[in-house]
């Protein structure tokens, strides 16, 4: 029986009530959002992702979203007024009370029943009893993902891989991590204070700076990439992108491909995104964030952060490595939901008081020689 009505619990994880209306199987026609009068603007949100897919939405306005006995009133109306549809209900959202009103007026009609497993992506049916649960398909990309969770992303930039002058470049800096660490420093000191000038000329380094071995063999890898050209002890850069580059966005690239050499090996992964600008309004101010990659991977966000630079904080004073894991945390639950994964990827190493923080908050870091297996965590990370 082909279902043309999901009836489903708005509440704030859209994931769970997204992914069977895309999926070609069960993708329904129509779909009835019972929602409260605190979830409104997230029934929109939604209505904004389903309507353009092709399923048209309509809602149900649940005054109390614990009053049981109106809840069940309005479902036993809903359910009488639609006898001769084929209906089910997806009983993942909601409250409590407008779970167990829904489910018992449901399966009291004999109308198919089913619940979103949140963490293994699978569709599982509670009545009918005997139903083969459903690996639930991976058809959401990155744009609708953020618009569910009330953010847009901007217009998104091409991007087809490395050069493989870069490709070489970043593979080498980390294979070499031991040799480079203190001199990227110094790089991306010169870089970042070549931002403000039009000439893309850095400020003068001091000769205890560019006379260092380290960094002139590593000056060397960047100039025969043409990247960045040493005079009268200023770097010049090439453009703004090879600017960026050098100031930490090849490891955000690095991420980044080896991502999409991932995508060829594991169909789990289904959209990737680098650079990325999503705003969100949060009451009357338009907030932006910048994520450096993200992408999806059945049906959930994850989220890596990519820095070269040194965090010299104390962990509980705040500081740049307090500030790096309270943003991916933010993000990753603003984002992506309870189920969102987030990650710290750094060219230094990371104090123990950092990474305690970051496992706190359930995030992975990957940083200094663990790079040379980035890949490979990259791999375990997904699952």
């Amino acid at each position: 029986m082909k279902i043309q009505t999901h009836v489903i619990l708005v509440s704030g994880q859209p994931t769970p009530n997204i992914t069977p209306a895309l999926d070609p199987e069960i993708k329904p026609k129509h779909i009835i959002m019972l929602v409260s009068p605190d979830m409104a603007r997230r029934a929109d949100w939604l209505r904004a992702v389903l309507q353009p897919a092709g399923v048209t939405v309509s809602q149900i306005r649940i005054e109390n979203a614990y009053d049981i006995e109106a809840i069940r009133e309005q479902l036993l109306t809903l359910v009488s007024e639609h006898e001769h549809d084929k209906l089910a209900l997806n009983v993942t959202g909601g409250t409590k009370p407008m779970a167990i009103a829904a489910y018992e007026v449901f399966r009291a009609a004999g109308q198919p029943i089913f619940y979103v497993h949140p963490e293994q992506d699978r569709l599982i049916w509670m009545h009918p009893a005997g139903r083969p649960p459903r690996e639930l398909a991976n058809r959401i990309k990155l744009k609708g993902f953020f618009q569910a969770h009330g953010a847009q992303l901007s217009e998104r930039p091409a991007h087809f891989g490395m050069p493989e002058r870069l490709k070489v470049l970043a593979e080498g800096l980390v294979r070499h991590i031991d040799k480079y660490q203190n001199a990227l420093r110094i790089l991306n000191w010169a870089a970042m204070s070549a931002e403000q000038n039009e000439s893309l000329v850095s400020d003068q380094l001091r000769p205890g700076q560019i006379e260092r071995e380290d960094f002139e063999a590593l000056l060397g890898w960047f100039e025969n990439a043409d990247v960045v050209m040493a005079r009268q002890g200023r770097l010049h850069f090439a453009d703004e992108p090879a600017r960026f580059f050098a100031n930490g966005g090849w490891l955000e690239q690095y991420a980044y491909s080896l991502v999409q050499s991932l995508k060829s090996e594991l169909k789990a992964i289904q959209d990737i995104g680098r650079g990325l600008e999503v705003e969100r309004q949060n009451g009357a101010e338009r907030i932006r964030n910048e994520l450096d990659v993200a992408f999806l991977a059945e049906n959930r966000l994850y989220i890596v952060e990519c820095k070269t630079r040194q965090f010299r904080d104390d962990i509980e004073t705040g500081g740049a490595g307090a500030d790096a894991i309270y943003r991916l945390d933010a993000l990753s639950n603003l984002l992506g939901g309870l189920q969102a994964k987030a990650m710290l990827v750094s060219y230094q190493p990371l104090s123990t008081a950092i990474q305690d923080r970051a496992r706190a908050y359930g995030i992975l870091t990957c940083a200094g020689p663990e790079l040379k297996t980035l890949k490979e965590t990259l791999r375990r990370w997904i699952g």
